[in-house]
Protein backbone atom coordinates (compact mmCIF):
# COMPACT_ATOMS: atom_id res chain seq x y z
CA UNK A 1 0.00 0.00 0.00
CA UNK A 2 2.49 2.63 -0.67
CA UNK A 3 0.23 5.10 -1.91
CA UNK A 4 -1.52 4.91 1.54
CA UNK A 5 1.99 4.88 3.08
CA UNK A 6 2.07 8.79 2.57
CA UNK A 7 3.32 8.76 6.42
CA UNK A 8 0.44 9.76 7.77
CA UNK A 9 0.90 13.22 6.30
CA UNK A 10 -1.57 15.72 7.62
CA UNK A 11 -3.16 18.19 5.32
CA UNK A 12 -5.60 21.21 5.64
CA UNK A 13 -8.87 20.65 4.56
CA UNK A 14 -9.34 21.74 0.53
CA UNK A 15 -12.44 24.07 1.78
CA UNK A 16 -11.87 27.35 2.81
CA UNK A 17 -13.85 26.76 6.26
CA UNK A 18 -14.79 30.09 8.16
CA UNK A 19 -13.23 30.34 11.74
CA UNK A 20 -16.80 31.98 12.87
CA UNK A 21 -18.81 28.90 13.63
CA UNK A 22 -22.00 28.57 11.11
CA UNK A 23 -26.08 28.01 11.62
CA UNK A 24 -26.99 24.70 8.88
CA UNK A 25 -30.69 24.88 8.94
CA UNK A 26 -32.56 21.68 7.49
CA UNK A 27 -36.05 20.55 6.68
CA UNK A 28 -36.88 16.70 6.64
CA UNK A 29 -40.19 16.21 5.97
CA UNK A 30 -40.91 12.42 6.98
CA UNK A 31 -43.58 10.73 4.38
CA UNK A 32 -44.47 7.45 3.67
CA UNK A 33 -43.99 6.40 -0.35
CA UNK A 34 -44.46 3.53 -2.36
CA UNK A 35 -41.21 1.64 -3.68
CA UNK A 36 -40.80 -1.57 -5.39
CA UNK A 37 -37.69 -3.89 -5.36
CA UNK A 38 -37.89 -7.57 -5.72
CA UNK A 39 -41.21 -7.10 -8.33
CA UNK A 40 -43.11 -5.76 -5.04
CA UNK A 41 -44.44 -2.26 -4.07
CA UNK A 42 -44.06 -1.63 -0.31
CA UNK A 43 -45.10 1.27 1.95
CA UNK A 44 -41.57 2.83 3.15
CA UNK A 45 -41.22 5.48 5.66
CA UNK A 46 -38.55 8.18 4.59
CA UNK A 47 -37.23 11.76 4.92
CA UNK A 48 -37.19 14.33 1.45
CA UNK A 49 -38.76 11.04 -0.42
CA UNK A 50 -35.03 9.16 -0.36
CA UNK A 51 -33.26 6.93 0.62
CA UNK A 52 -31.09 6.69 2.33
CA UNK A 53 -31.98 10.15 3.62
CA UNK A 54 -30.08 13.25 2.99
CA UNK A 55 -26.78 14.00 4.54
CA UNK A 56 -26.30 16.77 7.10
CA UNK A 57 -22.57 18.00 6.53
CA UNK A 58 -20.77 20.68 9.07
CA UNK A 59 -18.01 22.37 10.62
CA UNK A 60 -16.76 21.67 14.34
CA UNK A 61 -18.06 24.09 16.24
CA UNK A 62 -21.49 24.93 13.65
CA UNK A 63 -24.80 25.19 15.52
CA UNK A 64 -27.35 22.74 13.52
CA UNK A 65 -31.15 23.49 13.50
CA UNK A 66 -33.54 20.47 11.85
CA UNK A 67 -36.66 21.30 11.40
CA UNK A 68 -38.82 17.62 11.33
CA UNK A 69 -42.40 17.81 10.03
CA UNK A 70 -43.93 14.54 9.99
CA UNK A 71 -46.08 13.50 7.45
CA UNK A 72 -46.26 9.85 7.99
CA UNK A 73 -48.91 8.06 9.69
CA UNK A 74 -46.92 6.74 12.89
CA UNK A 75 -45.38 8.61 15.92
CA UNK A 76 -41.44 9.90 15.17
CA UNK A 77 -38.41 10.99 16.52
CA UNK A 78 -34.40 11.49 15.10
CA UNK A 79 -31.73 10.65 16.78
CA UNK A 80 -28.12 12.70 16.16
CA UNK A 81 -26.37 9.35 16.73
CA UNK A 82 -22.75 10.15 18.62
CA UNK A 83 -23.71 14.32 18.68
CA UNK A 84 -22.61 14.43 22.67
CA UNK A 85 -25.86 16.98 22.96
CA UNK A 86 -23.48 18.51 26.17
CA UNK A 87 -26.06 20.43 28.36
CA UNK A 88 -29.07 19.28 26.17
CA UNK A 89 -29.89 15.97 26.45
CA UNK A 90 -33.45 17.51 25.21
CA UNK A 91 -32.09 17.42 21.90
CA UNK A 92 -31.05 13.68 21.58
CA UNK A 93 -34.52 12.29 20.14
CA UNK A 94 -35.49 9.27 22.82
CA UNK A 95 -38.96 9.29 22.55
CA UNK A 96 -40.46 9.40 26.59
CA UNK A 97 -37.25 9.74 28.18
CA UNK A 98 -35.98 13.44 26.81
CA UNK A 99 -38.94 14.00 24.54
CA UNK A 100 -42.65 13.42 23.39
CA UNK A 101 -43.05 11.93 20.19
CA UNK A 102 -43.62 14.04 17.01
CA UNK A 103 -46.95 12.79 16.39
CA UNK A 104 -48.59 12.51 12.54
CA UNK A 105 -49.48 16.18 11.24
CA UNK A 106 -47.12 17.73 14.03
CA UNK A 107 -43.87 19.37 13.82
CA UNK A 108 -40.84 19.87 15.88
CA UNK A 109 -37.23 21.49 15.69
CA UNK A 110 -33.90 19.96 16.98
CA UNK A 111 -31.20 22.37 17.78
CA UNK A 112 -27.90 21.95 19.17
CA UNK A 113 -24.31 22.62 18.43
CA UNK A 114 -21.37 20.16 17.38
CA UNK A 115 -18.24 20.71 19.28
CA UNK A 116 -14.74 18.83 19.85
CA UNK A 117 -16.18 16.15 17.58
CA UNK A 118 -14.49 15.83 13.89
CA UNK A 119 -15.73 12.57 11.19
CA UNK A 120 -18.57 10.31 10.55
CA UNK A 121 -21.54 10.06 12.80
CA UNK A 122 -25.21 9.60 11.24
CA UNK A 123 -29.14 10.33 12.02
CA UNK A 124 -31.82 7.77 12.20
CA UNK A 125 -34.75 7.43 13.69
CA UNK A 126 -35.57 6.16 17.00
CA UNK A 127 -38.78 4.31 16.97
CA UNK A 128 -39.07 0.73 16.54
CA UNK A 129 -37.86 -0.35 13.17
CA UNK A 130 -38.08 2.84 11.33
CA UNK A 131 -34.35 3.02 11.35
CA UNK A 132 -34.37 1.16 8.31
CA UNK A 133 -35.17 3.57 6.16
CA UNK A 134 -35.31 7.14 8.00
CA UNK A 135 -30.99 7.41 8.31
CA UNK A 136 -28.44 9.61 6.58
CA UNK A 137 -25.14 10.25 7.12
CA UNK A 138 -24.00 13.69 9.23
CA UNK A 139 -20.38 14.49 7.99
CA UNK A 140 -18.51 16.58 10.76
CA UNK A 141 -14.78 18.91 9.12
CA UNK A 142 -12.50 19.81 10.82
CA UNK A 143 -12.01 24.13 11.98
CA UNK A 144 -9.24 25.48 8.99
CA UNK A 145 -6.46 24.56 10.61
CA UNK A 146 -7.09 21.75 12.31
CA UNK A 147 -4.83 18.73 11.16
CA UNK A 148 -7.19 15.63 9.42
CA UNK A 149 -5.13 12.89 7.78
CA UNK A 150 -4.27 12.70 3.74
CA UNK A 151 -5.99 14.21 1.96
CA UNK A 152 -8.40 12.28 -0.45
CA UNK A 153 -9.59 13.13 -4.03
CA UNK A 154 -12.89 12.84 -3.11
CA UNK A 155 -14.90 11.44 -0.13
CA UNK A 156 -17.49 8.51 -0.52
CA UNK A 157 -20.23 8.26 1.94
CA UNK A 158 -21.22 3.96 2.31
CA UNK A 159 -24.81 2.95 3.90
CA UNK A 160 -24.90 -0.13 4.49
CA UNK A 161 -28.33 -1.19 5.45
CA UNK A 162 -31.39 -3.49 4.80
CA UNK A 163 -34.50 -3.53 2.54
CA UNK A 164 -37.61 -5.12 4.14
CA UNK A 165 -40.24 -6.00 1.66
CA UNK A 166 -43.03 -5.47 4.43
CA UNK A 167 -44.16 -2.59 5.97
CA UNK A 168 -42.99 -2.10 8.80
CA UNK A 169 -45.45 -1.64 11.42
CA UNK A 170 -46.44 -4.81 11.33
CA UNK A 171 -42.82 -6.40 11.21
CA UNK A 172 -42.46 -8.65 14.24
CA UNK A 173 -38.77 -8.64 15.10
CA UNK A 174 -38.89 -12.62 16.39
CA UNK A 175 -39.87 -13.71 13.36
CA UNK A 176 -39.92 -11.60 10.52
CA UNK A 177 -36.89 -10.42 8.37
CA UNK A 178 -35.19 -8.35 5.82
CA UNK A 179 -35.51 -9.30 2.31
CA UNK A 180 -32.10 -8.26 1.04
CA UNK A 181 -29.25 -6.36 2.28
CA UNK A 182 -28.66 -2.54 0.45
CA UNK A 183 -25.29 -0.34 -0.16
CA UNK A 184 -26.33 3.23 -0.46
CA UNK A 185 -30.29 2.11 -0.39
CA UNK A 186 -29.26 0.25 -3.68
CA UNK A 187 -30.07 -4.20 -3.38
CA UNK A 188 -27.34 -4.68 -6.22
CA UNK A 189 -27.13 -7.63 -8.76
CA UNK A 190 -27.81 -10.33 -6.33
CA UNK A 191 -31.20 -9.69 -6.35
CA UNK A 192 -33.82 -10.22 -9.48
CA UNK A 193 -37.21 -9.44 -10.21
CA UNK A 194 -38.74 -11.15 -13.11
CA UNK A 195 -34.89 -12.05 -14.32
CA UNK A 196 -33.64 -8.48 -14.42
CA UNK A 197 -31.10 -8.05 -11.75
CA UNK A 198 -31.61 -4.68 -9.49
CA UNK A 199 -29.45 -1.67 -9.70
CA UNK A 200 -27.15 -1.62 -7.65
CA UNK A 201 -24.78 0.95 -5.84
CA UNK A 202 -21.69 1.96 -8.25
CA UNK A 203 -18.42 4.32 -7.29
CA UNK A 204 -16.25 5.67 -9.93
CA UNK A 205 -12.47 5.80 -9.15
CA UNK A 206 -9.82 7.58 -11.41
CA UNK A 207 -6.47 5.40 -11.62
CA UNK A 208 -3.79 6.27 -8.73
CA UNK A 209 -6.57 8.93 -6.62
CA UNK A 210 -7.23 8.10 -2.76
CA UNK A 211 -10.82 7.85 -1.15
CA UNK A 212 -12.47 8.38 1.50
CA UNK A 213 -15.38 6.38 2.43
CA UNK A 214 -17.40 7.10 5.10
CA UNK A 215 -19.02 3.79 6.41
CA UNK A 216 -21.99 3.32 8.35
CA UNK A 217 -23.83 0.50 9.22
CA UNK A 218 -27.93 1.13 9.22
CA UNK A 219 -28.82 -2.28 9.79
CA UNK A 220 -31.37 -3.64 12.18
CA UNK A 221 -30.42 -6.94 12.40
CA UNK A 222 -26.51 -7.59 11.47
CA UNK A 223 -22.99 -6.82 11.70
CA UNK A 224 -21.55 -6.68 8.26
CA UNK A 225 -18.31 -7.65 6.76
CA UNK A 226 -16.81 -4.99 3.95
CA UNK A 227 -14.46 -5.87 1.11
CA UNK A 228 -13.44 -4.22 -2.38
CA UNK A 229 -12.00 -7.17 -4.55
CA UNK A 230 -8.13 -6.12 -5.05
CA UNK A 231 -8.07 -3.30 -2.75
CA UNK A 232 -7.54 -2.36 0.64
CA UNK A 233 -8.58 -0.22 3.21
CA UNK A 234 -6.58 2.00 5.62
CA UNK A 235 -8.60 2.69 8.37
CA UNK A 236 -8.29 6.57 9.68
CA UNK A 237 -11.85 6.78 12.03
CA UNK A 238 -14.20 4.82 14.16
CA UNK A 239 -17.32 6.91 15.64
CA UNK A 240 -15.69 10.20 14.69
CA UNK A 241 -12.84 9.61 16.69
CA UNK A 242 -9.08 9.36 15.04
CA UNK A 243 -7.08 5.50 14.85
CA UNK A 244 -4.01 5.18 14.16
CA UNK A 245 -3.78 4.13 10.86
CA UNK A 246 -4.90 0.13 10.12
CA UNK A 247 -4.69 -1.60 6.87
CA UNK A 248 -6.50 -4.20 6.15
CA UNK A 249 -8.53 -6.22 3.18
CA UNK A 250 -11.89 -6.78 5.03
CA UNK A 251 -14.13 -3.80 7.65
CA UNK A 252 -16.33 -5.68 10.53
CA UNK A 253 -19.10 -3.24 11.25
CA UNK A 254 -22.03 -3.68 13.77
CA UNK A 255 -25.22 -1.59 13.47
CA UNK A 256 -24.65 1.94 14.69
CA UNK A 257 -21.36 2.10 14.15
CA UNK A 258 -18.93 4.19 11.74
CA UNK A 259 -15.92 3.41 10.13
CA UNK A 260 -13.70 5.95 8.16
CA UNK A 261 -11.24 4.45 6.05
CA UNK A 262 -9.06 5.27 2.71
CA UNK A 263 -9.09 3.31 -0.23
CA UNK A 264 -6.15 3.92 -3.11
CA UNK A 265 -7.16 3.32 -6.63
CA UNK A 266 -4.13 0.97 -7.59
CA UNK A 267 -5.55 -2.36 -9.29
CA UNK A 268 -5.33 -2.51 -12.53
CA UNK A 269 -8.16 -0.23 -14.24
CA UNK A 270 -11.54 -2.62 -13.90
CA UNK A 271 -14.12 -3.25 -12.46
CA UNK A 272 -14.26 -4.48 -8.61
CA UNK A 273 -17.39 -5.71 -6.94
CA UNK A 274 -17.87 -4.36 -3.08
CA UNK A 275 -19.42 -6.50 -1.02
CA UNK A 276 -21.51 -6.21 2.39
CA UNK A 277 -21.96 -9.58 4.06
CA UNK A 278 -23.49 -10.13 7.47
CA UNK A 279 -21.88 -12.65 9.82
CA UNK A 280 -24.25 -14.72 12.52
CA UNK A 281 -23.16 -17.15 15.24
CA UNK A 282 -22.98 -20.55 13.95
CA UNK A 283 -25.25 -23.32 15.22
CA UNK A 284 -27.31 -24.24 17.03
CA UNK A 285 -28.48 -20.76 17.11
CA UNK A 286 -30.95 -20.09 15.37
CA UNK A 287 -29.90 -19.21 11.62
CA UNK A 288 -31.22 -16.08 9.60
CA UNK A 289 -31.14 -16.17 6.01
CA UNK A 290 -27.70 -14.78 4.83
CA UNK A 291 -28.35 -11.90 2.46
CA UNK A 292 -25.02 -10.17 1.38
CA UNK A 293 -25.01 -7.17 -1.24
CA UNK A 294 -22.83 -5.84 -3.52
CA UNK A 295 -21.88 -2.92 -5.64
CA UNK A 296 -19.10 -1.82 -8.32
CA UNK A 297 -15.96 0.14 -8.01
CA UNK A 298 -15.50 0.59 -11.74
CA UNK A 299 -12.42 2.71 -12.86
CA UNK A 300 -12.58 5.73 -15.33
CA UNK A 301 -11.94 4.75 -19.16
CA UNK A 302 -8.55 5.86 -19.79
CA UNK A 303 -7.86 3.58 -22.85
CA UNK A 304 -10.30 4.84 -25.42
CA UNK A 305 -12.55 1.55 -24.29
CA UNK A 306 -15.98 0.53 -22.13
CA UNK A 307 -15.56 -1.43 -19.34
CA UNK A 308 -19.51 -1.59 -18.28
CA UNK A 309 -18.94 -4.89 -20.02
CA UNK A 310 -15.93 -6.21 -18.29
CA UNK A 311 -17.06 -8.92 -15.32
CA UNK A 312 -16.49 -7.11 -11.94
CA UNK A 313 -13.89 -9.33 -10.23
CA UNK A 314 -15.08 -10.62 -6.64
CA UNK A 315 -13.52 -10.70 -3.26
CA UNK A 316 -12.84 -13.90 -1.23
CA UNK A 317 -15.44 -13.25 1.82
CA UNK A 318 -15.05 -15.03 5.18
CA UNK A 319 -17.44 -17.88 5.85
CA UNK A 320 -20.95 -15.86 7.19
CA UNK A 321 -20.33 -17.89 10.74
CA UNK A 322 -16.37 -16.79 11.47
CA UNK A 323 -16.93 -13.89 14.57
CA UNK A 324 -13.45 -14.28 14.76
CA UNK A 325 -12.72 -11.65 11.91
CA UNK A 326 -14.75 -8.60 13.83
CA UNK A 327 -13.21 -10.21 16.66
CA UNK A 328 -9.47 -9.22 15.34
CA UNK A 329 -10.48 -6.01 13.32
CA UNK A 330 -11.86 -4.36 16.23
CA UNK A 331 -8.62 -5.73 18.80
CA UNK A 332 -6.58 -4.04 16.15
CA UNK A 333 -7.94 -0.67 16.40
CA UNK A 334 -6.09 2.09 18.65
CA UNK A 335 -6.52 6.09 19.42
CA UNK A 336 -4.64 8.72 17.66
CA UNK A 337 -6.04 11.72 18.49
CA UNK A 338 -4.86 13.37 21.99
CA UNK A 339 -7.89 15.01 22.89
CA UNK A 340 -9.52 12.12 24.79
CA UNK A 341 -6.34 10.99 26.82
CA UNK A 342 -4.81 10.36 28.99
CA UNK A 343 -7.35 7.47 30.00
CA UNK A 344 -8.66 8.36 33.53
CA UNK A 345 -7.64 5.77 36.24
CA UNK A 346 -9.54 6.74 39.26
CA UNK A 347 -12.57 4.80 39.31
CA UNK A 348 -15.70 5.87 41.55
CA UNK A 349 -18.43 3.28 39.61
CA UNK A 350 -17.34 -0.69 38.42
CA UNK A 351 -20.50 -1.81 36.97
CA UNK A 352 -20.53 -5.59 35.60
CA UNK A 353 -23.67 -5.89 33.12
CA UNK A 354 -24.75 -9.26 31.76
CA UNK A 355 -26.62 -9.51 28.06
CA UNK A 356 -28.50 -12.27 27.22
CA UNK A 357 -32.17 -13.31 25.91
CA UNK A 358 -34.70 -14.62 29.02
CA UNK A 359 -38.28 -15.34 29.62
CA UNK A 360 -40.88 -14.02 31.91
CA UNK A 361 -44.42 -15.40 32.46
CA UNK A 362 -47.25 -13.38 31.05
CA UNK A 363 -49.67 -11.83 33.24
CA UNK A 364 -47.03 -11.85 36.05
CA UNK A 365 -47.47 -15.37 36.88
CA UNK A 366 -44.45 -17.05 38.72
CA UNK A 367 -44.75 -20.30 36.61
CA UNK A 368 -45.44 -21.45 32.78
CA UNK A 369 -44.80 -23.26 29.98
CA UNK A 370 -45.14 -23.57 26.36
CA UNK A 371 -48.48 -24.11 25.23
CA UNK A 372 -50.25 -23.24 27.75
CA UNK A 373 -52.23 -20.11 26.28
CA UNK A 374 -52.27 -17.23 27.97
CA UNK A 375 -49.95 -18.35 30.61
CA UNK A 376 -46.93 -18.58 28.27
CA UNK A 377 -43.38 -16.70 28.85
CA UNK A 378 -42.72 -13.93 27.16
CA UNK A 379 -39.25 -13.71 25.30
CA UNK A 380 -37.02 -10.61 26.29
CA UNK A 381 -33.17 -8.96 26.23
CA UNK A 382 -32.11 -8.32 29.13
CA UNK A 383 -29.06 -6.22 31.14
CA UNK A 384 -28.76 -7.14 34.31
CA UNK A 385 -26.05 -6.00 36.77
CA UNK A 386 -25.68 -9.09 38.46
CA UNK A 387 -24.06 -8.76 42.11
CA UNK A 388 -20.82 -10.78 42.89
CA UNK A 389 -20.65 -11.13 38.57
CA UNK A 390 -23.70 -14.02 38.84
CA UNK A 391 -26.77 -14.15 36.77
CA UNK A 392 -29.91 -12.98 37.74
CA UNK A 393 -33.45 -13.98 37.16
CA UNK A 394 -34.88 -11.79 34.49
CA UNK A 395 -36.73 -8.75 35.27
CA UNK A 396 -39.32 -6.62 33.25
CA UNK A 397 -37.51 -3.54 34.66
CA UNK A 398 -35.30 -1.63 32.47
CA UNK A 399 -31.79 -0.82 34.64
CA UNK A 400 -31.12 2.66 35.80
CA UNK A 401 -28.01 4.03 37.45
CA UNK A 402 -27.03 7.21 38.56
CA UNK A 403 -24.13 9.03 38.68
CA UNK A 404 -22.50 12.51 40.03
CA UNK A 405 -20.97 14.44 37.42
CA UNK A 406 -17.37 13.98 36.94
CA UNK A 407 -17.59 10.47 38.06
CA UNK A 408 -15.48 7.58 36.57
CA UNK A 409 -17.20 4.78 35.44
CA UNK A 410 -16.17 0.84 34.21
CA UNK A 411 -18.64 -1.34 32.55
CA UNK A 412 -17.69 -4.70 31.61
CA UNK A 413 -20.17 -6.21 29.41
CA UNK A 414 -20.67 -10.16 29.36
CA UNK A 415 -22.31 -12.01 26.50
CA UNK A 416 -23.95 -14.68 27.34
CA UNK A 417 -25.21 -17.90 25.90
CA UNK A 418 -28.51 -17.75 27.45
CA UNK A 419 -30.50 -18.72 24.55
CA UNK A 420 -28.77 -17.70 21.65
CA UNK A 421 -25.14 -15.84 21.73
CA UNK A 422 -25.66 -13.00 19.39
CA UNK A 423 -22.65 -10.24 19.61
CA UNK A 424 -24.33 -7.20 20.61
CA UNK A 425 -23.39 -3.81 19.65
CA UNK A 426 -24.14 -1.33 22.74
CA UNK A 427 -24.40 2.28 22.13
CA UNK A 428 -24.59 5.29 24.97
CA UNK A 429 -25.62 8.02 24.23
CA UNK A 430 -24.21 11.82 25.31
CA UNK A 431 -20.56 10.48 25.72
CA UNK A 432 -17.80 8.67 24.17
CA UNK A 433 -15.93 5.27 25.70
CA UNK A 434 -12.47 4.15 26.28
CA UNK A 435 -12.21 0.70 24.72
CA UNK A 436 -10.03 -0.54 27.37
CA UNK A 437 -9.96 -4.30 26.72
CA UNK A 438 -12.02 -7.56 24.91
CA UNK A 439 -11.67 -11.29 25.06
CA UNK A 440 -13.28 -14.80 24.81
CA UNK A 441 -15.34 -16.82 27.43
CA UNK A 442 -16.29 -15.26 30.76
CA UNK A 443 -14.65 -11.89 31.80
CA UNK A 444 -11.81 -12.90 34.81
CA UNK A 445 -11.03 -9.45 37.13
CA UNK A 446 -7.99 -10.70 38.38
CA UNK A 447 -6.63 -11.44 35.05
CA UNK A 448 -7.99 -9.50 32.55
CA UNK A 449 -7.44 -6.28 34.20
CA UNK A 450 -4.06 -6.12 33.94
CA UNK A 451 -4.30 -6.27 29.61
CA UNK A 452 -6.40 -2.86 30.10
CA UNK A 453 -5.29 -0.66 27.05
CA UNK A 454 -4.66 2.63 29.26
CA UNK A 455 -2.53 4.14 26.55
CA UNK A 456 -3.89 4.26 23.26
CA UNK A 457 -7.44 2.43 23.57
CA UNK A 458 -9.83 3.37 20.75
CA UNK A 459 -12.98 5.97 21.72
CA UNK A 460 -16.61 5.31 20.68
CA UNK A 461 -20.06 5.60 21.05
CA UNK A 462 -20.77 2.09 20.02
CA UNK A 463 -18.69 -1.39 20.96
CA UNK A 464 -19.29 -4.73 19.87
CA UNK A 465 -19.38 -6.97 22.67
CA UNK A 466 -18.13 -10.13 21.08
CA UNK A 467 -19.95 -13.22 20.65
CA UNK A 468 -19.67 -15.50 24.19
CA UNK A 469 -16.97 -12.99 25.16
CA UNK A 470 -16.86 -9.46 27.07
CA UNK A 471 -15.81 -6.19 26.66
CA UNK A 472 -13.99 -3.25 29.22
CA UNK A 473 -14.99 0.39 28.63
CA UNK A 474 -14.58 3.54 30.84
CA UNK A 475 -16.14 6.81 30.84
CA UNK A 476 -16.69 10.06 32.64
CA UNK A 477 -20.21 11.09 33.51
CA UNK A 478 -20.05 14.83 32.42
CA UNK A 479 -22.69 15.30 30.56
CA UNK A 480 -25.67 16.72 32.67
CA UNK A 481 -29.13 14.35 31.78
CA UNK A 482 -30.61 11.11 31.52
CA UNK A 483 -28.91 8.76 28.32
CA UNK A 484 -29.98 5.61 26.91
CA UNK A 485 -27.80 2.87 26.60
CA UNK A 486 -28.62 -0.04 24.58
CA UNK A 487 -28.13 -2.68 22.10
CA UNK A 488 -28.57 -1.60 18.42
CA UNK A 489 -29.58 -4.59 17.01
CA UNK A 490 -33.05 -3.81 16.93
CA UNK A 491 -34.82 -6.57 17.80
CA UNK A 492 -32.79 -6.51 21.38
CA UNK A 493 -33.76 -2.88 21.48
CA UNK A 494 -37.71 -3.43 21.45
CA UNK A 495 -37.31 -6.55 23.52
CA UNK A 496 -35.65 -4.70 26.26
CA UNK A 497 -31.95 -4.76 26.27
CA UNK A 498 -31.68 -1.38 27.15
CA UNK A 499 -30.39 0.86 30.48
CA UNK A 500 -30.72 4.73 31.44
CA UNK A 501 -27.88 6.11 32.78
CA UNK A 502 -28.80 9.43 34.70
CA UNK A 503 -25.66 12.19 35.44
CA UNK A 504 -26.05 14.27 37.78
CA UNK A 505 -25.64 18.48 37.73
CA UNK A 506 -22.15 19.28 38.30
CA UNK A 507 -20.57 22.44 40.74
CA UNK A 508 -21.59 25.32 38.54
CA UNK A 509 -24.18 26.76 36.06
CA UNK A 510 -21.73 25.51 33.30
CA UNK A 511 -21.73 22.10 34.47
CA UNK A 512 -25.59 21.84 35.01
CA UNK A 513 -28.27 21.09 32.68
CA UNK A 514 -30.42 24.23 31.63
CA UNK A 515 -34.08 24.36 31.70
CA UNK A 516 -35.50 24.59 28.07
CA UNK A 517 -36.45 27.88 28.54
CA UNK A 518 -32.95 29.19 29.62
CA UNK A 519 -31.23 27.34 27.11
CA UNK A 520 -28.08 28.67 25.34
CA UNK A 521 -29.76 27.31 21.93
CA UNK A 522 -32.96 29.79 22.76
CA UNK A 523 -31.17 32.26 19.80
CA UNK A 524 -30.60 29.71 17.03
Amino acid sequence: MAAVAIAFVFFLSAMALSVHAAIVEHTFVVSQVNMTHLCKETPVIVVNGQLPGPAIEVTEGDSVVVHVINKSPYNMTIHWHGVKQQLNCWADGVPMVTQLPILPNHNFTYRFVVSEQEGTLWWHAHVPLYRATVHGVLIIRPRQGVPLFPKPHKEVPIIIGEWWGIQLAYADTTSDYNSASTINGKLGDLYKCSGAMEEGYMMDVEPGKTYLLRIVNAALLSEYYLKIAGHKFTVVATDANYVSPYTTDIIAIAPGQTVDALVVANAAPGRYYMVAMPNQPPKPDFQSPVLPTRGIMQYSNTEGRSLSSDVPMSPEMPDNHDTMVSFYFHGNLTSLHPRHLPVPERLNERMFITLGLGSVCKHDRLSCKRGDGSNESTILATMNRPKAERLEPTSKAALARRFRYGDVVEVVFQSTSLMQSDSNPMHLHGHDMFVLAQGQGNYDMEKDVARYNLANPPVVNTVLVPRLGWVAVRFVADNPGIWYMHCHYEFHLTMGMVALFIVEDGPTVNTSLPSRTTSRFSDI
